[in-house]
This record gives structure tokens, C-alpha cells and sequence, in this order.
């Protein structure tokens, strides 16, 4: 289970970082779970913790924001492997065209966004899966 970034400290702390993966519109920040404020550990879960961080600068309307958001975390929902045990911030970084995306929920709108952060996560290095060794007998 993904927890989910709340205050500001945490992405705070989760954004000081350099971007670990960008795409046209997506930037991916990254930090590990030891930071502390005020002698309190800032996530205090041992899991992935996810935040997202959409600028009104480049999602005016409310709505486009909360589908790019709903979005995101249905992208990283179902990561064919969960993301490792850090903080994770996905963070808009340019405009969809509203020319192009006239509609703030259009399926072609959700297509895109949907595809472009299958591109940011899949950038993320991922633990492998487990492959199970075949065993033969000796005879």
C-alpha cells in the first residue's frame, strides 16, 4: 500500500532533491525516509510514500487538476511492481495544450496523461520480480 504525502515538510523535504526522471510534462522527485523534523521522523511508515504537485500555472482549471491527479495515482496504483520504499513526488512541469485537449476530462486527455506517466514510472529502476529457477533433476 502506497501512503501519501500530506504536509508540507514532506515534500518539502522530497523536492530539495533534483528530479530522478522527467518526461515532456512530468518531473519524478525522490528522497529516502530518514529525514526528521523536530526530532520526528517526516514519514514514519516504512513504504512508498507519493505525493503529487500540479501548479495551477500549468493546470488552470480545478478539474483538469484533479484528473490529472486522480490519474496519477491510478498510474502508480497499478505499477506492475510497487514502487520502492521512498518518498515519490510527481510533479507537473508544462501545459497540456488546451487547444489540443479543449475538454478538462476528455478521454484523449486522460489517454495522454495516462501514457506519459507509464513513461515517468517505468524510468523509475523497479525491483525485478522474483524468476523462479528451473530445477532438473540429475540422472
Amino acid at each position: 500500500m502506497t501512503q501519501r504525502l500530506r504536509s508540507r515538510p514532506q515534500f518539502q523535504a522530497v523536492m530539495a532533491g533534483a528530479p530522478v526522471a522527467k518526461t515532456p510534462h512530468f518531473a519524478l522527485h525522490r528522497a529516502a525516509l530518514d529525514a526528521h523534523v523536530e526530532g520526528k521522523p517526516l514519514f514514519p511508515v516504512a513504504d512508498a510514500w507519493l505525493g503529487v504537485l500540479l501548479p495551477k500555472r500549468w493546470a488552470r482549471r480545478a478539474v483538469t487538476r484533479n484528473a490529472i491527479r486522480r490519474q496519477i495515482y491510478e498510474a502508480a496504483r497499478h505499477l506492475p511492481v510497487a514502487l520502492p520504499h521512498a518518498a515519490w513526488v510527481v510533479r507537473l512541469r508544462s501545459e497540456f495544450s488546451r487547444k489540443q485537449f479543449v475538454s478538462a476530462t476528455s478521454d484523449a486527455l486522460k489517454r495522454a496523461v495516462r501514457l506519459e506517466l507509464e513513461q515517468l514510472l517505468s524510468r523509475v529502476q523497479l525491483p525485478r520480480p522474483a524468476v523462479p529457477v528451473e530445477t532438473r533433476d540429475v540422472g
